[in-house]
């Protein structure tokens, strides 16, 4: 294996500067947490005791003795979303494997899930990056009764991962591992899917004929197979080490996912506060652990969503992510994978072709990975070289050199589809944004032209419906920041935005709102900030001012003075109340800007 890379050595020396003081008061606190009284059942009053081994009638008595492990599990099971559909039988299984092991295992708590897929473009979207909150505050409750021994969470899609990894870092003395359910079978072929959706905007089918292949594409149990947030969670999960490696794309209901089951369960005892070796998750996630992920993140082509993600889980750990620190880190990862909609293939063909095994060797063998991270598996990341082979009752593990099956969707670092990670910073007079270049042209790098400015995804769509838009054009979206109503995506825009740059124009978007990974091939300057709700630049550009986006560069200007002008207010922005909004109004009015993570941030004061 090579030296560590230069460039990762001084980002995480940065890292850990800045963060000396916060870092070192939430490790205090973790200590505190250990050493205290209150995390040991023994201290608990026999009242308080019984009511939590009341229920669990077949583990009662070793829950009342408490000299075994008594594992927490964070479930976000319903049977609505196919991501979280088969945690309906995990927790029975994990309850069964830790009894055959000498353990107990309980349902500590039910976090919140809710699906960006169905809300897209409805009012359910401005609470789902609040829901990141929401969730980790509901795991913090979970843990709250300090009976357990260590975590298991069972969590795949968007804000639902994120959320349970800030809840257990503020129970960091408790050890964390996540079992995930994997993604469903593939469906229709994503080339079929986004060629339908672009008919139907141009409408050429009707939404029957779209319903069909949608409900064809979204057929059945587990994660969607394209690589968005969920998917993404996944290979971070594995990457900063509180996953058992390789276990992220396999199907919930195989003989593979049965083996990874019984492994986690076994390792989280093995790590638990009762175990020989307890590894609290506050100090096993550190700095070398989120640059490992940004390293994941770049090399895979993953969710734009992580940069709002991994600051705010740094955060929880006292540790101060910035956005120069992915772009930094972008120019010496390459994009060694091509996954829709970063290319055709989904994450059932990625892991066929050799997924994270490939992506862990090729990576730790160039030296673009810190392999000193510790990790609730194994001694430490470096153990995640090895693959898994199954035998007649158990996993073994081989340090067999894994090849690529399809230089399509896996390549060496050697001979990269990018030589960069595609995430780049934008500054200027306009603030700060983030654009992912991953699938976007070169040609398409740098575009100029005048503004077009609207209020919502709504108004565009109408004026693309009018033909308004048929010209070269900077599309501007404002008020969709996380003061203004939460930071919804804008996912639906990208169909549209996609056939005016196929006829042939110069189109981009400036929104202080989200994509998602599902941005594509437009450039967009994402997550811009100050937002136009806090009177940003953003808020004072009118139709017709010349704007330049250039990610070549990392700019993003116009050449109108803003100076005199004053912010626009938004006379057409949606109603704050209904649909749940107006009980999230305390969490958008305390959100952080983008760059800290749009929500609740342990940092921010």
């Amino acid at each position: 294996m090579k030296k560590l890379n230069n460039v990762i050595i001084r980002v995480i020396d940065n890292i850990r500067e800045r963060s000396v003081k916060t870092r070192s008061e939430y490790l205090l606190n973790v200590s505190r947490m250990s050493r205290s009284e209150d995390t040991k059942r023994s201290s608990l009053g026999c009242s308080n005791l019984a009511h939590a081994a009341a229920s669990t009638e077949i583990d009662k008595l070793n829950i009342l003795k408490g000299k075994i492990p008594n594992i927490g599990i964070i479930n976000a099971y319903n049977d609505m979303l196919s991501a979280h559909k088969p945690f309906e039988s995990f927790p029975v299984e994990i309850k069964r494997i830790a009894r055959g092991l000498g353990a107990t295992a309980q349902v500590a708590g039910c976090v919140p899930a809710m699906c960006d897929g169905i809300t897209q473009g409805r009012p359910g979207m401005e609470l789902s990056l609040m829901s990141r909150d929401v969730i980790a505050m509901a795991t913090a409750v979970s843990l709250s009764h300090n009976v357990y021994d260590g975590i298991i969470g069972l969590g795949i899609c968007d804000k639902i991962v994120p959320g349970m990894v800030i809840g257990a870092l503020s129970h960091g003395h408790l050890p964390m591992m996540f079992v995930p359910a994997g993604p469903m079978s593939t469906g229709i072929s994503n080339e079929k899917k986004s060629s339908v959706r672009k008919d139907f905007v141009n409408k050429k089918v009707g939404r029957d004929k779209l319903l069909e292949i949608e409900s064809q594409a979204y057929h059945g149990k587990g994660t969607c197979t394209f690589y968005g947030t969920a998917n993404s969670n996944q290979m971070l999960m594995e990457i900063m080490g509180l996953q058992i490696p390789n276990s992220s794309f396999v199907h919930p209901i195989s003989e593979a996912r049965r083996f990874f089951n019984v492994e986690s369960v076994k390792q989280i005892l093995a790590i638990s506060r009762k175990g020989e070796n307890p590894r609290p998750v506050g100090e096993l996630l550190d700095e070398r652990s989120f640059v490992n992920a940004i390293v994941g993140l770049h090399a895979t082509g993953g969710s734009t969503n992580h940069l709002l993600h991994l600051p705010s889980m740094a955060a929880a750990a006292g540790i101060k992510l910035l956005w120069e620190d992915f772009e930094q880190l972008s120019k010496c990862i390459p994009l060694i994978a091509r996954i829709y909609p970063n290319g055709q293939a989904d994450v059932n063909d990625f892991h066929n072709a050799g997924g994270m095994g490939f992506i862990f060797q090729q990576l730790m063998l160039e030296g673009l990975l810190d392999t000193s991270a510790q990790t609730s598996w194994g001694k430490d990341l470096s153990d995640s070289f090895k693959i898994p082979v199954f035998g007649e009752s158990d996993i073994v593990w081989s340090s067999d050199k894994v090849k690529s099956g399809d230089s399509e969707i896996l390549r060496p670092v050697s001979k990269p589809f990018n030589k960069t990670g595609g995430i780049k910073v934008l500054n200027g007079n306009l603030g700060k944004a983030i654009i992912k270049v991953s699938a976007v042209s070169e040609k398409h790098f740098k575009v100029s032209a005048k503004a077009m400015v609207f209020n919502s995804q709504l108004e565009v769509k109408d004026a693309f419906d009018s033909g308004l838009l048929e010209k070269d054009v900077i599309i501007v979206v404002r008020d969709q920041g996380p003061r203004a109503n939460g930071m919804p995506e804008l996912h639906s825009l990208t169909p549209m935005l996609s056939i005016i740059q196929d006829k042939g124009f110069q189109v981009a978007l400036v929104t202080d709102g989200r994509m998602s990974g599902a941005s594509g091939k437009i450039p967009a300057a994402i997550h811009l900030y100050p937002e136009a709700f806090e009177g940003g630049p953003i808020s004072k550009i009118v139709d017709g001012d010349f704007l330049t986006l250039n990610a070549i560069t990392g700019e993003l200007f116009t050449q109108t003075d803003l100076a005199n002008r004053t912010s626009q207010q938004n006379v057409n922005s949606s109603d704050s109340r209904g649909f749940g909004r107006e009980i999230f109004s305390v969490l958008r009015q305390n959100s952080t800007n983008a760059e800290m993570g749009g929500g609740i941030n342990s940092l921010s004061g």
